[in-house]
This record gives structure tokens, sequence and C-alpha cells, in this order.
């Protein structure tokens, strides 16, 4: 029996929290890897570069996670759509979803690689990115713009395999990629004086030599499936695929999109508070590194489930990972309110920039002890398919509480990143509020 039978196997049957955790630590890792990735651009550029072309990388890297979001929530309607048919052991219709991806997936990085270089100076405008680190930005975003193929072509072949139960291909994609990428920072903006050109140019390059890689380990391990000419018949796959995966895309990008409107807010306050507001989005990811991992394995684990009819194996599975996250996020809450600016002078020595990232993390630290559980609801209810209630309950808390009291609260005499942040947790605990009440919702149904 090979790996990929064996982690089906323990997902369907047996105790549930070992193959659970055995699937999420590899995304933990991966995650964590993905982080160091954007992180070593801010890094490298913080301490070889002027602030502005820290601000520049920070507002640019913010700005193409948007548009990564795009993509990445369709690898989750992937991720769900191969589970379920492989727990229902129908190796036919995980060929044709496999299939129906590329197809749907070519067509989206054509799509993005062309809006991002076409609107990138309409962009830097719309985020007041400050006037000093403005042609930086844009130059920024154009070059990543035009990696945007790589980008989906990494997204779409780590989704395939965590549909399968196998974090851990996807996890040597990423090692690969950020090894090259920190190399190539070090030869373009230390060395070469690229500034944020450089980082964006290594970002390009990591994410080319991690797809190569992948392409290669495909050769050497096949899926569990064949693709043949029955498998691209017609584009009805491609669809399910859209239909899944686009509330969760539209949510990641709406999602993010209220995010740069916040730092579009911040941006008034100078290039100090911009780059400080950059330095706490990008530890947010390796702050959340717990339960956004547990959120992609339930969301593996509960469509394979779903899809071999054991709902209540599913719910067990959330509560479990629900309690270790929150967990996790009691730590992390304690060291951003009192820690922030020692967190933040790891990416930068301005002591303008250390503050102000630190100021901003005590007002938004309680997000920590909320997310853990809606991350991990989110997860479950993405494995049952509701994926249209998760995208509206993103979608409300960002437009209809965490960016007008953002505006609201900088408006606000003497207002600071510390008063702004305030809007942070409060729009977590409308997400936790909504998910409680859905997913009581569910349960009356069962």
């Amino acid at each position: 029996m090979d790996a990929q039978q064996k982690q089906l196997n323990s997902f369907l049957q047996g105790p549930i929290l070992p193959p659970l955790a055995r699937f999420a630590l590899p995304l933990m890792l991966s995650l964590l890897l993905q982080a160091l990735y954007g992180a070593v651009d801010l890094a490298v550029v913080g301490r070889f570069a002027p602030t502005a072309s820290t601000a520049a990388v920070a507002t640019g890297s913010q700005m193409m996670q948007a548009v990564t979001g795009l993509v990445t929530g369709l690898t989750m309607g992937v991720t769900v759509l191969v589970g379920k048919a492989v727990g229902a052991q129908d190796k036919a219709e995980a060929a044709r979803v496999v299939a129906g991806q590329l197809r749907l997936f070519t067509l989206l990085a054509l799509g993005l690689t062309a809006l991002t270089v076409a609107l990138a100076p309409a962009a830097a405008d719309w985020m007041n990115v400050p006037e000093a680190s403005r042609a930086q930005a844009v130059t920024y975003l154009r070059i990543c713009g035009c990696g945007m193929i790589f980008v989906t072509a990494y997204n779409g072949i780590s989704g395939v395999f965590r549909g399968l139960g196998n974090s851990r291909s996807p996890l040597l994609f990423v090692v690969i990629a950020c090894a090259i990428n920190v190399v190539l920072d070090l030869v373009f903006v230390a060395g070469l004086g690229l500034d944020a050109a450089g980082a964006a140019l290594a970002t390009v390059a990591a994410q080319a030599g991690s797809v190569a890689f992948s392409a290669l380990y495909l050769r050497r391990h096949p899926l569990p499936f064949t693709l043949s000419r029955a498998s691209f018949r017609g584009w009805r796959p491609a669809g399910r695929i859209a239909a899944l995966g686009t509330p969760i895309a539209l949510q990641d990008f709406l999602v993010n999109l209220s995010f740069l409107m916040i730092t579009s807010i911040v941006n008034q306050l100078g290039v100090a508070a911009s780059a400080g507001i950059g330095i706490t989005e990008k530890l947010f990811v390796f702050l959340s590194i717990v339960p956004m991992a547990f959120m992609s394995a339930l969301s593996a684990f509960v469509a394979q489930n779903m899809g071999a009819a054991q709902p209540g194996r599913a719910r067990q599975a959330l509560i479990l990972a629900r309690r270790i996250s929150v967990g996790v996020g009691a730590g992390i809450f304690l060291l951003t309110f009192f820690w922030g600016g020692l967190l933040a002078s790891i990416f930068e020595d301005d002591p303008a920039v250390i503050a102000a990232a630190a100021s901003y993390f005590r007002g938004s630290a309680a997000e920590y002890l909320i997310s853990p559980a809606v991350f991990c609801m989110l997860g479950y209810f993405n494995g049952r398919e509701h994926t249209t209630f998760v995208m509206l309950q993103g979608l409300a808390a960002a437009f209809l509480v965490r960016v007008p009291l953002s505006w609201l609260f900088s408006l606000l005499p003497g207002a600071s990143l510390f008063t702004i942040s305030l809007a942070v947790p409060i729009a977590s605990f409308f997400n936790l509020a909504a998910c409680l009440w859905y997913d009581r919702r569910l349960e009356k149904r069962a």
C-alpha cells in the first residue's frame, strides 16, 4: 500500500487527531516557509535599502497577496473536489477535476498577469503610496505580475496533493522556492543594490524554480489516477471548481482588499506608518500559522469524510482542531500585546517604524484570541462545500465593520495606528458570531 493510500485510510478510519495533526504539520511548515519567503524580501530590503524601498515592498506585497488570494481560493475548490472524489473512491472524477483545473488556471494566470501589469500605477495611486516609494512599488507590482503563471501552477499542483491527503509534497515545493528566494534576495538587493525591483525579481525566479522542481517531482511520483482524453471532455469540471472556489477566491481577494484599504488610510500618516503596518501584516502570517494550517487540513479531512458519508467524524475533527488553535492563539495574543516592537525589529531597525508597528499590534492583539476559532470553522464549512457562507461572512466583516470603523477611527482627534487597529479585533468578533450562528443552523438541519 502506497503512502497516499495509507493517508486516505487514516483520514477515514481510526483515531482522528493523529492523522489530522500529521497532515497539518507539513501545512504549518509550508505556511512558515511561505511567510519567510515574503518576509525575507522585507527584511533584506529593510536592512540594505532605504525606508522608501521598505514601504514599496510592504505595500506592493500586500497588493500581490490580494491578487494571489484569487488563485488560492480557487485552489481550495480543487482540494475539496479531489478530496471528495477520492473519499468516494472515484478516480475518474478526480482526474476530471484536475483536467478542469488545468484549463481554468491557465486562463486565470493570463488574465491576472495582464491586469496586474496594466493597473500597477493606478493601484499605487489608489493605495496612497508615499511619493518617495511610488515608482518602486509600481515596478515591484509589474515584475511580480509577470510571475502569476508560476503562482497558479504551484498552487494548482499543491491543491491536488492536499486533496489526496498529501501535505508533504507541497512542503517540499515551498522549501525549494524559499531557498532560491533567500539566495537571490541577497544577490539582487544586498549585492547589486536593486532595492524593491531586486526583491521582486528574486520572488519570481524562486516561484519559477519551484514549479520546475514540482513538474520533475510529478514525473517521479505520478498521481494515483491517469489523465486521459476523456478527462478533458467538456467544461463541467472547470465550472464545478469555479462554482465552489469562486466564493472563497472572492472572499480572500476582497478581505485582502479591505486590509489594503486600511493600509491606504494608514499610508496618509507617512512612510514610517506605511512600513510599520506592512511589517505587522507580514508577521500576521507567522503568528497565525497554526489555525491557518488547521483550516486547510480540515478542508481536506472534512471533504474526504463527507465523501465517505461520515459527517460525525468530520465534526469531531473540527472540535479537536479548534481547541488546539485557540490555545495557541492565547499565547500569540500575549506576545503581540507586550512585545510587538521586538517582533517588528526583526525586519526594520528604524525606531519610528518599530514604534508604529508596536502601536498597531497593541490595538489588534485581541484578534489572535478570536481568529483561531474562526479559521477552523471556515475550514470545516469549506470541506462541507458551504463556501458561499464563507464568502458572505468574510465580506460582511470586512466592508460593514473593519473598513468603516478604521476610517471612522482615523478621523478621531489624535488618531494613531493604535486607534485604527482597534477595528481589526472588532471585525474578528463579528466573524466569530456569524460562524457560531451558521454552525448551529447546520447542526439543527442534521
